[in-house]
């Protein structure tokens, strides 16, 4: 099982005591949650809680993660360093694709992309972009992407999207690219995770939810001929404090990387992520 947290921090001092702490303790990866821009009045329903609203309030400073992840990498050495989740259709593709090969490159290929179509059309709104188009976007901007990253001469003629004639360089440290990580349980974003990503990435409420997504997740990757499964990783939100029977439990189901979810506070991170270490972590 790998062992993940969450970045929630955001000044210079913060993130990198949060950082340098998951890498000493032996973390595998730190994951960044993000948004553009947090709509103060929004009707869209945030789809992992009861209520329907998201757990970050409108005023929560979030870093553009790509800027946060390259900083962090400059001050660590092992530590793989995940977007969790990048909205990808709400951005220029191209851009995102220098982005993430540039942060690939400079933390010498620790970078994993965990990315989204999004649920939150009030901020589509405000930036610019149509939230009705935005699977098929998210589709093609990947598939683009991932010619952009593994071709000498990249092509790629889509709908949303066309180019040729163009270098695109550097390329990735990762071969062919960085591993693609795709957040949602849906029928269409676990049958857009089995065709196009290395990974899936889901919150767990229970035990027997997870099991029952991974059913269907698994169903899709059979239905398409998919011959290396995706790599599972689960942020649990069962209620209480994450034992080492749920980690067997969840690794039982197929579960191969858990992120430890923690206060935006730095300290009481710091004490969270040690206490994870020496209770679970180190008897796991």
């Amino acid at each position: 099982m790998k062992f993940a947290t969450f970045l929630y921090q955001t000044s210079p001092n913060s993130l990198a005591a949060i950082a340098r702490k998951a890498e000493d303790l032996g973390y595998e990866s730190l994951w960044i949650p993000e948004h553009i821009i947090l709509p103060v009045n929004y009707k869209s329903a945030y789809p992992y809680t009861a209520s329907g609203r998201m757990p970050a309030p409108p005023e929560t400073p979030l870093h553009d993660p790509m800027l946060a992840l390259t900083y962090v990498a400059a001050i660590t050495t092992k530590i793989r360093l995940a977007t969790g989740i990048y909205v990808v259709p709400i951005r220029n593709p191209i851009a995102t694709a220098k982005a993430v090969v540039s942060i690939d490159v400079l933390s010498g290929g620790r970078f994993i992309f965990g990315v989204g179509i999004g649920w939150l059309k009030e901020e589509f709104d405000v930036v610019g972009f149509d939230f009705e188009d935005r699977a098929l976007r998210t589709r093609e901007y990947i598939e683009a992407m991932k010619e952009l990253w593994s071709k000498d001469l990249p092509e790629f003629h889509g709908k949303t999207l066309s180019f040729a004639g163009a270098k695109f360089m550097p390329k990735p440290v990762q071969k062919p690219h960085p591993p693609i990580v795709f957040g949602g349980d849906t029928e269409p974003s676990l049958k857009r995770a089995a065709r196009l990503g290395d990974g899936w990435y889901g919150i767990a409420e229970s035990l027997s939810g997870t099991r029952d997504v991974i059913s269907r997740l698994r169903a899709h990757e059979k239905a398409l001929g998919r011959t290396k499964p995706l790599e599972l990783t689960v942020a649990p939100r069962l209620g209480e404090p994450l034992t080492v029977e749920h980690v067997r439990q969840f690794s039982d189901i197929g579960i191969e990387r858990i992120i430890l979810g923690a206060g935006p506070a730095t300290r009481d991170q710091l004490l969270a992520m040690e206490r994870f270490h020496d209770e679970v972590m180190s008897r796991a």
